[in-house]
Parts: C-alpha cells; structure tokens; sequence
C-alpha cells in the first residue's frame, strides 16, 4: 500500500485500527518530498522532529483510548506562517534564519488535532505575486507539467499535496494565494470566512486580507483539517463572541440556487469556459437552480493594488535598504509603488471594498452560492513575466491579477469564504479549477457541495471534458 496515495480520512481510520503506524505515515511522506526534490516544494523539512512526533503518536495509538481527529497524519505548512521551533522565512533574505517561538493559531490548533509537522512549503517573497520563485529557495515545479507555473503563493503547499507529500497542508491567501495553486495543481483549496481561522500574525488585524486555510486533495480531507483549525479567537477583532454555525453541507443539489459568472469583465480561455460551463451544467442536470449573473470583479483590481502594495511597503520599508540587493525585483518595485500611495487611495480602497461586500450580500439574498472558473486561463508559462500583461488564447488581456484571477481577490476584500476544486482538464491535461464562494460563515456548506460534487466525480469530470473545443 502507497501511504501516500491516500486520503487523509483513510488514513486517519488505519492509524485509529492500528493497521498503519504513524510512524509509517510519517516516513512515507519523508521519502515522497526526498524522491520528488527536484520539484523543490519545501524550504525546510522537519525530519527528526516529525519522526519523534510519530513515534509518540504510535505509543499513543498503542495504548488506546480516544484519539484526535488528525492523530499521526503528516501535513505541511506554508513557510508564512509561524512554527514555534521551526525556521519560518517568509520566503525572504530577511527572515532567513527566523525561528519563532510560538505557533500560529492554526498551526497549534492541526497540533492539538494529532497532525504531524513535517515542513516548511515554499511561497515567493510576502506572498506577494502568483508565481513560485523566490531568491533564497530557486523555482518551484508544477508537478503536473514543469512547463507551467504551479501558482502561487502557496506553491509549495499545492505542489506539496498534489504529489503526495503528505495529504493536508496549511496555505495562505491574500488575493488568491490558496485558490490559484490549487487550481494549477488539480487540488482542493478553501480561503475561509474573515475570523473563521484567526490569522494573528498580520500587523493590522482590523484590515485583513489574509487568510490560513487548508489544501488536501480532496473536499473531504480538507474538511478534515478545516473543522481541526475552525474556531474564533477573542485576540480577533472578528472573533468576539461564539463564532457562528453557518449552514451545514446540503444533502444534495437539488434546488441549490446557483449565481453562474463565466467572466468577471476579463477574456476566458475558450477551454476554460468550456470545461467550467459544462461543470455548471452537470450541477444544473442534477437539479441546481442556475443563474447566470454579471460582476465586475477587474474594475476592483486597482484598489486591491492599492491594499497590497500599501501593506507591503509600510511592513518592509525599515528593512529595504538593507536588504534591497537580495530581495526579488518584483518586490522591491511593489514596495517602492506602495510608497507613492497616500491616505486618499487607502481610504477609496476602503470604500471599494464595502461596495463590493454590499454587492455580494445582495447577490446573496437570493443565491446560495457563487459559481466561477478559478481562473480565466489554464496555468501560465513557468517563465511568465508577472509585471507585464499576459495573453490569453493568444491574445492580449492586460494585466495578470486583473486577466488571470478577477474571481479571486474580491473575496479577500470582502470576507466571504471561497474555494477552488478541480473539474476537469485542458486537451494536453493542464487542470482547471472551479470556484465556489458564499455567504459569510458557509464555510462548511462550500466544502458540501464541492464534496457532493466529488462524490459524482466520473461523471462530473465526463461532463466537463464534453466540452472541450475540438
């Protein structure tokens, strides 16, 4: 048996029957991200510590008793965020040797659920572009094809999960950063609602963009690790009080009333839209309510810039001259435009982003959910300049946050939980995702309809490829 190839809900059930060891579990994993270096998925691997980790979880398991949810499962974590006792780089020359002394609150709370740390995933600088490079750490592969970028910022984590180093991984979003890679990478991704997984770290925790969520496989498995990390947190200005149930998953698509957006204001690669399309009609065969709906999402791209670059200046200025000369150019230049920004764009970033939450709170009132391709095109060149526009289907299409991922970012701005699963693939196999958004707190009511969704995967999948363009 491939450890590796299974579910994190397998093989949390073996390690509960004692038919496989946490010990195994861990080791597997180990041995996966050494014959898979070539990927470069992690920045830092924690081997000894993981396999004392297993080795308690198995005399654990052996003395029996009630065991945590994630007792010995191996999981990664995207290296912005913090691991006490465990270098955390940020992807950067700055924080190269950065060892902090306390957990995330995620990070603790996988830790209180059993899962086993077993390392650092890799992600640009800050997070702060969709492609997976960084100085320190090189280039990171998509495992599907080298040829294309895995996404990004969570590259690591999506690469990670998707060649079965370990079934869960923490990523992080601030634009997208967990739905882009794993769509690149044909995996499941959730940015959660604002609060519903307390992210302390950021310097401003009364403006968040950020969000730690989960990656798995599958919408199950990420369920998992999401139900282990949910919670509110009174250090949160958003989680004062019990946090809020939201709907449970639903039984099944019948009657589930769809808002379709096929574009956001942005060209879509013709199989994009083909295999998106035709997901949305499967989901309206299986009795969905399915409207098609017009957002413009890229007009908010400005703004989101502004939220971005502003952040990231006010955080890195002190240390620019300093470390300018190793850093990446593309930071360097998001810095140095965030410190030409004044108070009025923050302020009418601000007043964007509530016209944008009323608009969604709105759409809200009579749909259940928000369906949308992830991105406007399949995963871009390895070698794509983020700077520059990007072409899509060979032509022109401007700029790549406001081309490639209009669907994503609004729901940073906004607070509203999204997720990206798989549904299909483009004619040489390069994945394409789905995303669903909802309400505030319908966290686990998307992972539902994306795992009822899965649970028809044949012929979910079968759909979507009929509508492949010759």
């Amino acid at each position: 048996m491939d450890l590796m190839e299974c579910s994190a809900v397998e093989l949390a059930s073996l390690i509960r029957r004692k038919e496989v060891s946490p010990v195994d579990a861990v080791r597997a994993a180990l041995e996966r991200i050494a014959a898979r270096s070539e990927l470069n998925a992690f920045i830092t691997v924690t081997g000894e510590q993981a396999m004392d980790a297993a080795r308690k979880a198995e005399a654990e398991v052996m003395a029996g008793g009630l065991l945590p949810s994630l007792h010995g499962i191996p999981y990664s974590v995207k290296d912005l965020t913090a691991t006490a006792g465990v270098r955390t780089t940020m992807g950067s020359a700055i924080y190269e040797n950065f060892v902090p002394t306390e957990d995330a609150v995620a990070v603790a709370r996988a830790k209180a659920a059993g899962a086993i740390l077993i390392g650092k995933t890799t992600t640009p600088e800050f997070g702060h572009k969709p492609v997976a490079e960084a100085p320190i750490f090189g280039r990171t592969l998509n495992p599907i094809n080298p040829l294309y970028t895995p996404g990004a910022s969570s590259s690591g984590a999506a690469v990670a999960v998707a060649s079965g180093m370990g079934p869960l991984a923490l990523g992080t979003d601030g634009g997208g950063s967990i739905r882009i890679p794993a769509s690149c990478c044909g995996i499941v991704g959730l940015k959660p609602t604002l609060g519903m997984v307390p992210h302390l770290q950021v310097p401003d925790l009364f403006s968040v963009n950020s969000f730690v969520g989960p990656m798995a496989r599958s919408a199950r498995d990420a369920s998992l690790l999401f139900e282990a990390i949910r919670g509110f947190d009174p250090r949160d200005p958003y989680g004062q009080g019990v946090t809020p149930h939201g709907r449970e998953a639903p039984s099944t698509l019948r009657g589930l009333k769809v808002a379709w957006l096929p574009t956001a204001g942005n060209p879509v690669d013709p199989e994009v839209a083909s295999v998106t399309q035709a997901a949305v009609r499967w989901m309206e065969g299986e009795g969905a309510l399915v409207e098609t709906v017009e957002l413009d999402f890229v007009a908010l791209e400005p703004h989101f810039l502004v939220v971005l670059r502003s952040m990231l200046a006010a955080r890195l200025t002190p240390h620019l001259e300093k470390f300018a000369s190793r850093l990446d150019p593309t930071l360097v230049d998001t810095v140095l435009r965030g410190q030409r920004l004044g108070a009025v764009a923050l302020n009418e970033a601000g007043f964007a982003k509530s016209r944008y939450f009323t608009m969604l709170q709105t759409l809200f009132e009579t749909h259940d959910v928000l369906v949308s391709p992830t991105l406007s095109a399949p995963p871009l060149s390895i070698d794509t300049d983020v700077s520059g526009e990007i072409r899509i289907a060979g032509q022109p299409a401007g700029t790549v946050r406001g081309a490639w991922y209009p669907y994503t970012y609004p729901m940073n701005l906004t607070g509203h939980p999204a997720l990206s699963m798989p549904c299909g693939t483009t004619s040489i196999g390069l994945p394409i995702g789905l995303q669903l958004a909802g309400r505030w707190y319908d966290d686990r009511y998307l992972l539902g309809i994306a795992a009822l969704m899965e649970s028809q995967s044949e012929a979910f999948r079968s759909m979507a490829m009929t509508g492949l363009p010759a």
